[in-house]
């Protein structure tokens, strides 16, 4: 038995074929590929935006939440102080004391100037020295 008979022992005839399938596989299974990342990318985005959805609605729950709260500190102070309008003078107090430090924090933060990356212009003037000097005499 010789290795002509055309068959060459379970091999393809002609190389052309072979390239040709395997490309057509390979473009079915980067197509498969692209649809399942397409897939697995909508799945995501759609529990993102459920989660988003829930974060602001639980967020304008706390907002609507928090006058209640203020409110029963200030009747409980009220209360426990036997005053009409002490507990409430107490919660605004505490208010004043943390809008003018929440103020205080944004102004210290934003004295920090302009946001131009002044260490990185600094690195590259100093490279750009250094490569200059190594050029011009080195």
């Amino acid at each position: 038995m010789s290795a002509s008979n055309g068959k060459n022992n379970g091999k393809p005839d002609n190389l052309a074929t072979t390239v040709t399938e395997v490309s057509e596989r390979v473009t079915v299974l980067i197509r498969e590929e692209l649809e399942l990342a397409k897939a697995e990318v909508t799945v995501k985005i759609s529990s993102l935006s459920k989660g988003l959805v829930a974060g602001a609605i639980g967020a304008v729950f706390a907002l609507l939440a928090l006058p209640f709260a203020l409110l029963t500190l200030a009747w409980g102070l009220n209360s426990a102080l036997s005053s009409v309008w002490l507990g409430f003078l107490i919660v605004f107090a505490i208010l004043l004391a943390v809008t003018a430090g929440a103020f205080l924090f944004a102004w210290r933060k934003m004295k920090v100037g302009s946001p131009a990356p002044k260490m990185a212009i600094e690195e590259a003037k100093k490279i750009r020295e250094t490569v200059s000097t190594k050029g011009n005499g080195g």
